[in-house]
């Protein structure tokens, strides 16, 4: 599991790369987003195109898109800073 405070590529890239270890390297998945920084980052768009991986983003500006994992990650914010 790769949790971090920061926005880093690098945590993202090691939780992409956590992910296709544990799914056997899987070719040509689709890859979900929002505009994020660390998602467009180089290194990590590289990434995808190493694993035949189709990048889709949201509309800048269109939160609906994405409202349930945003949902999920608020919650899991909450609940971890119960343990800090």
């Amino acid at each position: 599991m790769c949790i971090s405070s920061s926005l880093s590529r690098h945590v993202l890239l090691n939780a992409f790369n956590q992910a296709s270890v544990r799914r056997n390297n899987p070719e040509g998945i689709l890859f979900h987003s929002d505009q994020g920084v660390q998602y467009a980052s180089e290194d990590f768009r590289e990434r995808l195109a190493n694993n035949l991986a189709i990048q889709s983003m949201s509309r800048r500006g269109n939160c609906w898109d994405n409202a349930v994992s945003e949902s999920f990650f608020g919650t899991l914010k909450r609940e971890l800073k119960v343990f800090e």
